[in-house]
């Protein structure tokens, strides 16, 4: 649905799946449009679970692929060979069956795991499908819910993600009885996929490259696809260690089966760092001493969380941020960086003024006032008024001040106490200075 224009062109062109409150009247077409809006920036929320499901299926097809071969191969061993005596066919051929039985036993595993993941899917369209313009209220608060526990993920903030989650009925609860899935509610936020990359995080943290190699030997092709240089910058890294620990000659061998493949797109990455066999782990030359600081485990994990977050198609940014940065560059003005900013303007505060100063300013083509007392917009519905002091408030404050002090109004910035008839209203369509 487009932006109506002033709220105006509703009876004109109505839509055609207009709701039933719609129809009636009752319900507002901005509530609408500012749903349709929220809509579009669900992407994310539905592309991690189907990415996820995705995943689970080339994994179960690898496994099972690799299965299948291998059996064939040996029954086609059996058949060929003559060295084989009837017995020990037999017995060879039933070790075959006992490994289809178990393979069978990990495709009914993985089929419930798919099953699972699909209903995860299902779960997030019914959801977005639920939302209209009647329950926007409770939609938006799960909505909230839903970017702070992303949030908190991002943030490493794992188990309080989790509590927020299951508080807010929002993780999924699932029951398996007898190898069959009784039931499963919804689940509106990643924290499974969170956890897979929690395990490579910690191993990083701790100084272990294994869990992210094993993870990027199961997303080789797509890593591959979107040319990451993940892979190699943790090999890079493993070899550096052996050169850390004086292991020179198994530095050379390590480098030859997994650094040398990518000599001819990264030449330069490695021989920066075969110099480091020279230059050893005390060195004080700046561009080899830098390979050997621990910042560059740091550097690691935040180049996971980015290769993470492509694969599954997360922002790269927590959501919250991006969201309060789309509210903050509609409030983003020079004055909100000086002194005298108000405390009730956001910007006044180190932490939303440092998400705001990469954005823009606001572009305010007239200029708005605020009361000073109900800090509600001074319009043509609630116009200003000006003191003979020359302090302006709205037409609403000043009223509400006179009824209860017998028509009697006092400045509450210098204290002038004057009648109701001397304040002036002002009109709002002229320029003007607010004070």
């Amino acid at each position: 649905m487009d932006s109506l224009p002033n709220g105006n062109s509703a009876a004109a062109s109505p839509p055609q799946n207009t709701t039933p409150a719609a129809a009636g009247g009752t319900t507002p077409f901005p509530k609408l449009t500012q749903l349709t809006e929220a809509l579009k920036l669900e992407h994310q929320f539905l592309r991690v679970p189907f990415e996820h499901y995705k995943k689970t299926i080339r994994t179960n097809h690898r496994a099972v692929e690799k299965e299948i071969t291998s059996v064939i191969s040996n029954v086609a061993d059996v058949s060929d060979s003559e060295n084989f005596s009837k017995d020990d066919a037999v017995n060879h051929l039933t070790s075959l069956v006992s490994r289809l039985q178990g393979l069978k036993r990990k495709l009914e595993e993985g089929s419930r795991t798919e099953h699972l993941q699909a209903q995860k899917c299902r779960a997030r369209l019914n959801h977005l499908e639920s939302a209209d313009a009647e329950n926007l209220a409770e939609w938006n608060n799960t909505r909230v819910k839903r970017i702070l526990v992303d949030y908190m993920l991002r943030m490493s903030y794992y188990e309080t993600a989790e509590k927020l989650a299951e508080s807010s009925n929002i993780q999924v609860i699932s029951c398996v009885l007898a190898s069959k899935l009784i039931f499963a509610c919804q689940d509106l936020v990643d924290i499974e996929v969170f956890q897979e990359a929690k395990k490579v995080i910690d191993a990083l943290q701790n100084k272990e490259v294994a869990p992210a190699l094993a993870w990027c030997s199961d997303n080789k092709s797509r890593l591959k696809k979107s040319k990451s240089k993940f892979e190699f910058q943790l090999r890079l890294q493993e070899f550096i260690e052996l050169v850390r620990g004086e292991n020179n000659l198994r530095a050379i061998t390590y480098a030859r089966k997994y650094l040398a493949p990518w000599g001819a797109t990264h030449m330069k990455e490695l021989q920066r760092v075969m110099a480091t066999l020279a230059f050893k782990s005390n060195t004080e030359c700046t561009t080899y001493k830098a390979l050997f600081e621990p910042k560059q485990w740091d550097f690691l994990v935040d180049q996971f969380k980015q290769e993470f977050c492509k694969l599954y198609g997360m922002t790269l940014e927590p959501l919250l941020n991006i969201y309060l940065q789309a509210g903050l560059s509609a409030l983003n003005t020079p004055y909100c960086y000086e002194d005298d900013c108000t405390k009730e303007d956001p910007l006044s505060q180190e932490s939303f003024r440092k998400l705001a100063s990469p954005l823009p300013y606001s572009k305010q083509h007239h200029s708005k006032l605020v009361c000073y007392i109900t800090k509600e917009l001074m319009d043509t519905e609630n116009p200003p008024q000006v003191l003979p002091n020359g302090y302006v408030y709205s037409t609403k404050a000043l009223e509400e001040m006179a009824k209860k002090n017998n028509g009697k109004i006092t400045c509450p910035r210098t204290g002038l106490f004057i009648n109701t008839l001397d304040a002036v209203t002002f009109d709002v369509s002229l320029p003007c200075i607010d004070k």
